[in-house]
């Protein structure tokens, strides 16, 4: 495993400027009144889309010093359950180190691999780490990218996922579970928010079963459903007891454009 990961989006997706990207994140970082909370699901896309509803998301969070990022695999390469599992990721504005130890611990009772291909030119992670890092310095997290799986290898993923977070519970470390992903995609605004809401309730009652039956019955084109299934399957057996909407919307609310949309939500588990 190589010593760091370059960024792959900077300067397309978010600011390359280390002053512009500290402002921006900054900026987005308002809005909601912060407390604990085990997971949160995010936005991905550019920041000029969904930079404020991610920002209103971890907004309503206190970060802890670890999270475990999990996105979906827009690329195609790697393997199917990939971990980046040492070393550290780097940004305009500095470095996120990697928590070998736990990656270690996540690929022993997750069933997961090290590997580098599938995390190389994915953004999925990358556009997350601005804000956990605005929001805890010295953050250290475990980057996961997931391709197509089953509900069954969901759960699994997600109970070895939940496991090794109580490991770290017991010795007094709290760890967020951090799920990027996108709602419907290059359909009408209308349409969007109809099939978006059908997952939305999904999540916020955590039904990771319910989520994951959803989208493949109705072909919602949420691309991180299976990240989004497995931290669900996670925080149910951590004893989540309620998700809270954050924020909902999408790109054509930047871009004007509300034939073909992008959408995205925002929402957090207590």
């Amino acid at each position: 495993m190589r010593a760091s990961r370059e960024p792959a989006v900077a300067g397309r997706f978010y600011p390359s400027d280390p002053v512009r990207l500290t402002a921006e994140v900054d900026e987005y970082l308002v809005g909601e009144q912060p407390a604990e909370a085990l997971a949160l699901v995010a936005p991905h896309a550019g920041y000029m889309y969904s930079g404020k509803i991610a920002g209103r998301t971890y907004s309503a969070v206190r970060v802890p010093a670890h999270a475990i990022v999990i996105c979906p695999n827009h690329t195609g390469f790697g393997v199917k359950r990939s971990v980046w599992s040492s070393g550290s990721w780097m940004l305009p504005v500095g470095e996120v180190a990697v928590d070998a130890s736990l990656a270690g611990r996540l690929c022993d009772e997750a069933c997961l691999e090290a590997d580098e291909d599938a995390h190389l030119a994915e953004h999925a992670i990358e556009v997350q780490l601005p804000f956990l890092r605005a929001s805890a310095p010295g953050i250290s997290v475990v980057p996961i990218c997931l391709a197509r799986l089953s509900y069954a290898d969901c759960v699994q993923v997600g109970q070895g996922i939940a496991r090794v977070v109580e490991e770290r519970r017991a010795a007094g470390e709290q760890v967020l579970l951090v799920a990027s992903t996108d709602m419907s995609h290059y359909i009408s605004a209308e349409q969007a928010r109809r099939l978006d809401q059908m997952a939305i309730e999904q999540i916020l009652k955590i039904d990771p079963e319910g989520l994951y039956q959803t989208v493949t019955r109705h072909s919602i084109s949420m691309c991180g459903y299976i990240p989004t299934t497995v931290v669900l399957a996670a925080a149910k057996q951590l004893g989540g007891q309620r998700c809270e909407l954050i924020a909902y919307g999408n790109s054509g609310d930047a871009s004007g454009d509300h034939a073909r949309v992008v959408g995205y939500a925002g929402l957090v588990v207590r």
